[in-house]
This record gives C-alpha cells, structure tokens and sequence, in this order.
C-alpha cells in the first residue's frame, strides 16, 4: 500500500492505494475524518460490488454459490494509483482471477479525487468491460470526527438536509439484512438532532431520500457540507460510545439484502446493471461553510 497527499490553499488529503481509501482530510489545521482508531479500524471504505451484507454472506449466480463479504471486496483490494498531481490523483481497480472467482464478471472501477481551495471532490466511474451486463451495487462510507471540533460535545450537532424527509426510515437485523418495516423517521421536517440512542439499533436508512446534500454541524461550530450524485440511498452510522467518535454519512446505490430475499445476485433488490461496454458515474463533495444554513 502506498499514499499520495493531496494539497490546495488551506485543504490537505491523503489518499491510499488500498481500497482507494481516503486517509485524512483537513482545513485549516482541522482534521475532519475520522482517525480509524479502536472504535472502528477504518475512515473512509469504498463499498463495491455489494453495499451491506448478503444473505450468509454468499452471493448467487447460475447455480453457484460464492463468498462475498459484507460490502464487497473492493476495500480490501490494492488500486493500481494511475495519475497524480499535487492536487488530483486517479486510482483504477480491474477484475482479476482474484476477482472472477468470487464475482465472476469482468469490470473497471474507477476513483479520482480532486482538491481545491473549497474542499474535495471525488468522482467514481464503473465501466462494463464485458459482453453481458455487469450487475453491482457500489457505496461511499466515510466517517466524519463526532464532536467536529475537539473539545465540545457530542451533543448540539445535527444534521440539516437540504429538504424536508418525511421517511420512512429502514433497519437492519441482527445478521445485517433489511428489515421490511418501513418506521417513522426521527428527521424533523430538515433536521435530525442527533444522539447516540439513534443508533442502538444500528444504521439509519433511508431509501428513498428527497435530499442530496447534507450539513453536519455543532452549536457554535463549523459546517460540514456534502453534496452527491448519483446515489439514491442513504445510510447513517456509528458504534455507540461516550467518548469522542465519528459519524458515517454513507451515500449508496444499493443496500443489504432484504431478509427475505436471497435469490439470484443479478436481480438483488436495489442494484443495478451496466449493459456491456457502458459506464456508470457518482460523485461525491465535501466542503465547509458557516454553520445554521440548510444544505441547499
């Protein structure tokens, strides 16, 4: 594994071959990501060719039945680092014998990353190098430093969305499958306060949100901003604990298998298909901006 850093005015990123992970990300001197410290081992995994869990953690094709692990084998794997400047880096990862004989289709997924004076911009291309259609689900997972600035609590930070989501809001149980009961939301017309007990049962999620874009901010604080392209879904995420932490603000296409679902991967519910010689497209921002404005 090796890292490249990216650098512009008062933002710095850093950026490993490994799953094409972000590393850090700050402005100004303030670290936002999280650190991948005990509470959980990572900061920012790319979820591809599935996002959650599969039913027994196998995935179906034609008969056979092969080992996927909970969102994919993408963040595990070593990218190839195809162009680097002092502001911008591509990394590519393609199929492999690896690859095939646990997700037997060929594929080039593509990230770049791009740093200005604003903040990050990550673009995510998945091209279908093949001659039938390439079916997949592919998620973002970055953890963000909950409290945002050390020093101040957890409490008083929310989360405003840039419009109104009146839910419903999904679960998962315990195995990570999705719950069919389609709950309340805890958002509050654009708002979701946000504490600790939200996520005793785990992810919030939202598949059907109105919003593609987020401020997660603290009283008094900084804002942080994300806009998205591409990704219907949205999870939201952390292991709870009293002491500083993180929060995952995860867009996705795709999610994990419904309970009662473990058919044929190419017809998982909430995937899709590249037909052959296509390519699909994502994006993803992260910015900072004076706190109490609404994502939009």
């Amino acid at each position: 594994m090796t890292q490249h850093t990216l650098r512009s005015g008062d933002w710095e990123a850093t950026v490993a071959t490994r799953g094409a992970e972000l590393q850090t990300l700050s402005a100004k001197g303030q670290h936002l990501l999280w650190d991948a410290g005990p509470l959980w081992p990572r900061h920012a995994p790319l979820l591809f060719p599935v996002v959650g869990a599969l039913k027994g953690d196998h995935l179906r094709h034609q008969g056979a039945i092969l080992p996927m692990p909970k969102h994919g084998f993408a963040r595990e794997s070593e990218f190839s680092l195809v162009a680097a400047s002092r502001t911008t880096c591509t990394l590519v990862l393609g199929d492999s014998p690896g690859t095939r004989a646990v997700y037997p289709w060929p594929f080039r997924l593509q990230v770049g990353y791009a740093l200005t004076d604003r903040g990050l911009r990550m673009d995510l291309e998945l091209r279908n190098p093949g001659t039938e259609p390439l079916p997949a689900s592919l998620g973002l997972h970055p953890a963000f430093r909950w409290p945002l600035l050390t020093g101040k609590a957890k409490a008083g930070h929310r989360l405003w969305f840039e419009q109104d989501e009146p839910g419903p809001l999904r679960r998962l149980e315990e195995a990570g499958l999705l719950r069919p009961e389609r709950l309340p939301t805890p958002i509050q017309g654009q708002v979701l306060p946000l504490n600790e007990t939200l996520f005793a049962q785990d992810a919030l999620i939202f598949l059907e949100p109105r919003s593609r874009g987020v401020r997660f901010e603290a009283d008094g604080g900084p804002s942080l901003r994300l806009q998205w392209e591409g990704f219907p879904h949205l999870g939201i995420w952390t292991k709870p604990d009293r002491r500083p932490g993180f929060l995952c603000l995860e867009p996705w296409e795709g999610y994990a298998s419904p309970v009662d679902w473990d058919g044929e991967f190419a017809e998982k519910p909430g995937g899709f298909q590249i037909p052959p010689d296509a390519t699909r497209s994502w994006s993803l921002t992260v910015s900072l901006s004076d706190p109490g404005q609404a994502a939009g």
